[in-house]
């Protein structure tokens, strides 16, 4: 019996807008952060939980971590382990916190982290990866993990039951290729940041074409110019007949006309999907612009959305919509595990292939989960995730990517724990003496301009 006995949250920020790592259209200078939550217990084991965010405002996040957590102070985790579908309801359910995010926005980031936490420490406890603990649930344990509360219209219980019992058949094959790192191909953006000189643009994805790589994802939308002499580089690099595919995002930049207009002039380059077209919240937006580029010149282009999707409602009805060519849930935008299994399933019953979002501090350390859990259990078919090759090395069990695949974390938990001395270095507002923060370095951030 382990009993959850408090917590801790950490605002950890690292300085990436220095180097303009993670840079696009609409986010030219982002610090790539974490809200931090560390669940501790009466037993050897602590949770450990993360919210991805970009800076300014990580504060706000660990504020909300801060008015979540204390839900599960002083519960025992077998029982909250139990009834995962109820627990999760219950963590959304405070109605004074529910009444400022209804399951979306900074309260459900917060849900995320805490969420995240939970099933790092019952993986902890059970000395699996959580990966493995989905991969040896029966059917009915996986959905009894769900909150099925508002998709019911899309996919019931009954029918979640039935498609997972489909492909149960060939799950021990593909946990054996799960164990060998054969279950989840990488493509690379570290190539692609808007930031980066078309120097360093064509160095990196040469040595991404060397290292393996087949899928390359570019970002796009500040000047189409500049758009189509980013892509033609790339396109030399990886070529139009060698199997390799090429990807770009947007990242919500453009009106629908004018990504429907953007689109068009680079579809010479055959890229297989534009990301965030338009907003987040257009469901029949990106509806529209699906339709368009569904005959351009050049070929189909697809689209693609969900890293700030809030909700399987969002998700629920862009499928419903048939919006979307692709599939990206993000680990922590929405309410951790449990809420992404839901939109696993939203998507195998729309035939829609999960490609989670992953370019940020600590999410390919959460996705790497998730696609494992999406091949192994939910579909049964193999997609690509996004690796960044950055700022893995501060974390205590960090993704890396072999032969073109993730290296399928094998340690007990959710692979998000930090290391205690990154947490420290990286404290915001941080410790003198200590924290980078507080050094004359980071003084060019602190006093300098906002970048909008």
């Amino acid at each position: 019996m382990v009993q959850i006995t408090g917590f801790t949250t950490r605002d950890v920020r690292f300085p990436t807008s220095l180097d303009k790592t993670g840079s696009d259209a609409m986010n030219a200078a982002g610090d790539y952060s974490a809200a931090y939550c560390i669940l501790s217990t009466d037993s050897e084991f602590q949770g450990h939980g993360m919210t991805f965010t970009i800076g300014r405002g990580n504060e706000i996040v660990c504020a909300a971590i801060s008015l979540v957590a204390p839900l599960i102070e002083g519960k025992d985790l077998d029982e909250l382990t139990a009834d995962w579908g109820k627990t999760w309801r219950y963590l959304v359910s405070d109605s004074q916190l529910r009444w400022i995010g209804p399951e979306k926005g900074v309260i459900h980031l917060a849900l995320g982290a805490v969420v995240n936490a939970l099933w790092d420490l019952w993986a902890k406890t059970l000395g699996k990866p959580v990966w493995r603990i989905v991969a040896d649930m029966t059917p009915e344990e996986f959905v009894r993990c769900i909150d099925f509360r508002y998709i019911t219209d899309a996919i019931t219980p009954e029918e979640a039951l039935s498609m997972l019992k489909e492909i149960e058949a060939g799950k021990q094959d593909r946990i054996k290729e799960a164990e060998a790192s054969q279950a989840v191909p990488a493509y690379t953006t570290s190539a692609g940041w808007l930031g980066y000189s078309e120097e360093k643009l064509k160095k990196l994805l040469e040595e991404s074409v060397a290292q393996g790589y087949k899928h390359f994802k570019l970002k796009v939308g500040a000047n189409v110019e500049d758009d189509k002499r980013r892509l033609r580089i790339a396109r030399e690099a990886i070529g139009y007949d060698k199997g390799n595919i090429l990807m770009v995002d947007a990242n919500q930049v453009w009106s629908v006309p004018e990504a429907i207009t953007w689109m068009n002039e680079l579809a010479e380059f055959k890229p297989w999907f534009i990301e965030e077209p338009t907003s987040p919240d257009d469901i029949l937006g990106h509806a529209a612009i699906r339709k368009a580029l569904s005959n351009t010149p050049h070929g189909a282009i697809g689209v693609a959305t969900g890293e700030m999707c809030q909700n399987r409602v969002v998700f629920k009805q862009l499928l419903q919509a048939g919006a979307l060519t692709v599939l990206q849930a993000d680990a922590c935008r929405v309410g951790g595990v449990n809420e992404v299994l839901a939109i696993l399933l939203l998507a195998r019953k729309f035939n829609v292939p999960i490609v989670p979002h992953s370019g940020g501090v600590g999410l390919p350390e959460y996705t790497q989960h998730l696609s494992t859990i999406d091949y192994v259990v939910v579909s049964g078919k193999k997609s690509v995730l996004e690796y960044v090759d950055h700022l893995h090395e501060h974390f205590v069990h960090p993704s890396s990517v072999k032969d073109g695949y993730y290296v399928t974390p094998m340690e007990p938990g959710y692979s998000v724990e930090m290391k205690p001395e990154s947490m420290d270095q990286f404290a915001y507002p941080g410790e003198e003496g200590k924290s980078w923060w507080r050094s004359q370095e980071a003084r060019v951030i602190l006093d300098g301009p906002r970048v909008v």
